[in-house]
Parts: structure tokens; sequence; C-alpha cells
């Protein structure tokens, strides 16, 4: 076994409160993607990224993109067999980019795989360069916070030149501080309840053989499925044949962060909204964007259910290629499914200005159809200032109080 493997075994059954340690700093690196995955939804659904926030948006896209890349390079570190059959993946997808596919696989991993240098290379990634961005990310993010403050839902006294907020002490303060030692607590219940990577169930790394069932973390598992649904095409252009795996692993999140990264702009581009926000909307406020993320959702979803299907089709006694076909077909249907459904919902509860998604009368499904509100007047859209203050409430010109 490697030194690596060795190390790892270790600290997991010779070091007291080492199992417990490394169990919660892997939980916490699920934990860390996951809690940007959330409030970059947060982000998109009530359009807290418009004018002026467009920056700290795409901090936060960078700051996922360096997340993922580092809870990769962190569970690659232990060279056993699930994480070394992961880092074959990686190889075989530096390899698929045309024209510097091969130079990129030896730049990074110094040589043919399986090679020497690429866990000293990932460890210094792991531990230091990566983790410097990070900070240095994080560090900005916040600063940017501090001078726009937070955005707000709307409400008495609340407009889109003021922010309405608790002060940073000591209430912000005393809320951040809790929820530090609340999660530090779950991460040690998780630690020392949840078993997670047992490497020494795998064995370590041997590359003539290849572990079965394996999936990688949650926040891989989208290109783990893209890769093992996508038909079995390769193509040909200017002379040079661009393999399969480049569509799955490099053109999909290649195109998924390229449309994160640009979406203020392009939403800024289509809609001719140019004002700065301070007002946060509700999902029906947009239907198109609260559509358009729906079904992104459920498409990426899909795609991470798919990274299972050699152990659904064990679970349910069916073949593979069953599974694979399911879910080729559910990931090109079921998205548009789920925009439409979720458009006409949106633009119906829109149309109604009902006060839940539950309540929404069936005529309102019908554009165009006039409605009858409260005070017996037939209307088509929702009245002006709908969610925001109502005539006659108290304004106030501007109140700014620090996060």
């Amino acid at each position: 076994m490697s030194e690596a493997y060795a190390s790892v075994l270790k600290i997991s059954f010779d070091v007291r409160g080492g199992m417990v340690f490394r169990q919660m700093h892997h939980w916490a690196a699920n934990l860390f993607i996951a809690a940007i995955v959330l409030h970059i939804l947060r982000i998109f659904f009530t359009g807290a990224f418009r004018r002026p926030r467009e920056l700290n948006w795409m901090i936060g896209v960078t700051l996922l993109l360096l997340g993922i890349f580092n809870g990769f390079t962190g569970y690659s570190l232990p060279d056993d067999l699930l994480s070394g059959t992961g880092l074959r993946i990686a190889y075989s997808i530096a390899l698929s980019v045309p024209l510097v596919g091969t130079w990129t696989a030896f730049l990074i991993f110094g040589g043919e795989f399986p090679s020497d240098d690429i866990l000293r290379r990932l460890l210094i990634a792991h531990i230091m360069i990566v983790p410097a961005l990070l900070l240095g990310l994080i560090s900005a993010h916040l600063a940017v916070l501090w001078r726009q403050k937070h955005t707000q839902f709307p409400g008495p006294g609340r407009t889109e030149t003021n922010v309405v907020g608790s002060k940073l002490w000591p209430t912000y303060a005393a809320k951040s501080v809790g929820l530090f030692f609340g999660i530090a607590g779950v991460l040690g219940a998780m630690g020392g309840l949840l078993q997670i990577n047992p490497v020494w169930l795998y064995g370590p790394f041997n590359a003539s053989t290849v572990t079965s069932p394996a999936q990688p973390d949650w926040y891989l598992g989208w290109i783990e499925g893209a890769l093992r649904i996508f038909p079995p095409w390769e193509f040909r252009s200017f002379g040079h044949a661009v393999p399969n795996p480049f569509y799955p692993a490099v053109l999909l999140p290649g195109l998924t962060f390229l449309v994160l990264y640009a979406w203020p702009f392009l939403e800024r581009r289509f809609t001719g909204d140019r004002a700065e926000h301070q007002l946060l909307d509700r999902p029906r406020e947009h239907p198109f964007r609260s559509a358009f993320g729906a079904a992104a959702f459920s498409f990426y979803l899909l795609l991470h259910f798919a990274a299972s299907n050699d152990v659904i089709a064990k679970f349910f006694l069916i073949s593979v290629d069953t599974v694979t076909w399911v879910f080729r077909i559910l990931v090109v249907t079921v998205p548009f499914v789920v925009f439409g459904v979720t458009y006409a919902w949106l633009s119906a509860l829109l149309r109604a200005e009902a006060d839940s998604v539950l309540h929404v009368p069936a005529k309102a499904f019908i554009p165009g159809r006039a409605l009858v509100g409260d005070s017996g007047v037939e209307r088509l859209e929702p009245s002006p200032g709908h969610g925001l203050l109502e005539p006659g409430q108290l304004e106030v010109d501007h109140v700014e109080v620090a996060e």
C-alpha cells in the first residue's frame, strides 16, 4: 500500500479520536458545498443577483467551483481503490479535450496514469492553493456584502432605496456565533455516528482493479451520471476526433458554469431591467426565471441519480441497460414538463394574486382571461405595487442599518 493510504488507516485506527475528526472533515466538505448550492438557489429564485450585486453573484459561483474542486482533491488523497477510480476518470476526461487533451493530462498528472506525482500535487492544491483562494474570495464576498447590505423581502418601511435589518453588533454577531457552534455540534455528531468513506473496505488503489458500485461524493454525481448515460457517440471536427467523455464531462459543466456566470447579464438584457434592487422577488413574480430554475434543478437531479444506475438496477433486479435508457429519456423530457407546469402555475398565481399555490382558480390558467378581485373589479394582471407597500401604509424615506 502507498504511504498516503497507510497514513489514512493510521489516523482512523491508531490516533485517538482520529476517526471522528476525519469523518467530521469529510462531512464538513459535503455540508460546505451543500450550503453554497442552497444559498445560490435562494439568490437565484429571489432575484438577489440583480444590480448592483452581480459581482457578488459571480464570486459565489466561483466559490462553488473551487469548493467542488477542493472536495475532489480531498477525497482523492487517501489513494484507496474508490478515489483511484475517480482519478482514472479525471485522467480520461482531461485526455478527451480536443487538441490539448494529452498535454493537459500530462501537465496535471506528471505523466501517464497512474502517476507518482499526482498525489503530491493534489495535496498542495488541497491544503494551500485552493484554501487561500477560498479565503480571499470569502473575504471579498463579505466585504461587498458589508458595503451593499443584504437584500430584503417587501414589507412595511422597506423600499428599493433603503435597507432595513438587524445591527451587526450584537444581534447579527450573536446569531452567527450561535449558528457556528450549532453546526459544529451537528458535524461532531455526524462524525461520530455516521460512517463516510470507509477506505479500509475499498482497499488500496490498484490500477488493474475497479471497485463496484462506485459513486463519487454527491456534488460530482451529476457529472458521473452524465458520463454513464451519454450515448456512445464520437464526432470528428476539422480532422480531429472529439472523444465521447468530452461532451458530458467537459462541455456540459462548462456550459453550466458559463450560464451561471452570465445569468444576471442575460436577464438584464432580455427583460430590460437595469434598475438597482434592494427588494427581493417572490418566485411568482418572475415565472420564466422560476420555471427555468426548476427545470434545470430537475435536469441535474436526474443526472445525479443516474450516477447510481448500477445500484438501482441491482435493487430492482433489472438490467443496467434498461435503467440507463430510462434515465436517457427522463433527462430530455422531465425538465420540459417541469418548466411548463411551473411556468403555467406561477403565471396563474400571479394573475389571480392568490395567497397560496393551492388556491389558484382554474380560470387563472387561461392567459388573458379577466379575473374578479375582492372589490368586484375585473382585471387581467396584478395591481400595481403588488407585494410592496399598499397605499396609505407608512413609508420610511431612508433607513440604513448595518448587517
